[in-house]
């Protein structure tokens, strides 16, 4: 076995046994604690309701168990199995031309996983998430939404693929580059598609239509010097019975978004302090650091590709007997997706960081005692364990536990915040 395989393998192994071994620990954790509910949320959420969060959060890491290794064996299948190798034949018998080949390679490798996977999301909606009282969703809007999705990824994925090829065979030595330009440009007319265009596909958005929220969300918005397009109910009720808020867009075309669940759990004052927080993400310009980082890191990413790529051992160390432009692109997602393990810590730490900062802003501008109790009311609607394991929690949650996260909302209030 070539050393580069042998070192392919390791690494691995290496990232998927951390990723079990952190779910094994959470599940543990929650398990441990799920017969007593944190003293600081005692008082707003029943027994039965912290047990039913610690069911709900070991019945997804059990399933998320199975999806790893259903994701490992495909890894292992397209590449030393000689998947890639096999479409790259049949395709390459129409006698089609590089970029079209490679286009058609590609998306094929990519229908054939989601048909894969597609067992598991089943089991997600119609298994865990019914049988905990979430999913609203219908066999018919499930297949409505495939079917949607697919189209989309055909109509929008298939010549983004086919421009990438297209620069990488003859883009000359700065392919990288040109492909860099053309992702971020993709990136930015997505989201400008996404709030009037793609998003209307799935769902409806109606204008907030109560006037006294529309009039505090309005001095809200005043207060913070802060612009919207309009401020829209989506009806997020036909398929979950979690509730969030969003923003979308950019420039003048931002949308505040919230789904109707979220309007049906909390009152005026604390949907007002969780705009409020998203507010915040704008203030601190946390979107813009996060696009710009993500920019950043493509263009680290499409880099070493390039160095990757020229690499005759990066393919036949990983099962491709046929070198080409499309099945390095393909190796490189696909190994890169699967250590991206090592990279979470880093990337949960600051979107954490961020969400501190977004509070901190919301206790200012409105009532922070609002936003605790929101949290609260969202933790127990969402069933959101309160007892994450710390290291867990380290390497892959985006907010901040619930119990640090309340706690630094409460010291604020204690120095003076609303």
């Amino acid at each position: 076995m070539p050393d580069i395989t042998l070192l392919f393998l390791l690494l691995l192994a290496t990232a998927v046994g951390l990723q079990g071994w952190l779910a094994i620990r959470q599940m543990r954790y929650v398990r441990a604690h799920r017969d007593a509910v944190p003293a600081a949320f005692a008082a707003h959420i029943p027994l039965h309701a912290h047990q039913r969060a610690a069911s709900y959060t070991i019945a997804r890491e059990r399933l998320g168990l199975l999806a790893l290794a259903v994701d490992t064996l495909l890894l292992l299948g397209w590449t030393l199995g000689g998947g890639i190798d096999a479409l790259d034949r049949f395709w390459g018998g129409f006698g089609h031309g590089e970029v079209l080949t490679g286009t058609l390679v590609l998306l094929s490798a990519f229908a054939i996983s989601a048909l894969l996977e597609l067992p598991l999301r089943l089991v997600r909606q119609f298994g865990i998430e019914r049988h905990f009282g979430f999913n609203r969703m219908t066999a018919g809007l499930f297949i409505s939404d495939l079917l949607k999705g697919a189209l989309l990824a055909l109509l929008l994925g298939g010549p983004l693929l086919a421009l990438v090829l297209w620069l990488m065979t003859h883009g000359g030595n700065e392919w990288w580059l040109w492909v860099w330009l053309s992702w971020s440009g993709f990136q930015l007319l997505l989201l400008w598609l996404f709030p009037t265009v793609i998003a209307p596909l799935f769902n409806k958005f109606t204008p907030l239509n109560d006037e006294a929220l529309r009039e505090r969300i309005d001095a809200l918005l005043q207060r913070c010097g802060f612009t919207s397009d309009g401020v829209f109910v989506m009806d997020g009720s036909r398929r979950s019975g979690h509730g969030n808020a969003y923003f979308t867009g950019f420039g003048r075309a931002k949308r505040i978004v919230f789904f109707d669940t979220l309007l049906a759990a909390l009152d005026a004052r604390q949907i007002e302090a969780v705009l409020a927080h998203e507010l915040g993400h704008f203030h601190h310009h946390h979107i813009r650091t996060r696009l710009a980082l993500s920019l950043v890191l493509s263009a680290a990413a499409l880099a070493l590709a390039d160095w990757l790529l020229a690499q005759p051992v990066f393919f036949t160390a990983l099962g491709v007997t046929m070198p080409s432009v499309h099945a390095g692109l393909f190796l490189f997602l696909a190994v890169s997706g699967s250590l991206s393990i090592l990279l979470h810590p880093l990337s949960a730490h600051a979107s954490r960081r961020h969400e501190f900062e977004a509070d901190a802003y919301a206790a200012q501008v409105s009532d922070a005692q609002a936003l605790i109790d929101a949290l609260v009311r969202l933790y127990r609607d969402n069933a959101a364990t309160l007892t994450p394991d710390p290291l867990h929690s380290a390497v892959y949650d985006s907010h901040p536990p619930a119990a640090v996260r309340v706690a630094a909302l409460e010291r604020l209030l204690a120095s003076g915040a609303h």
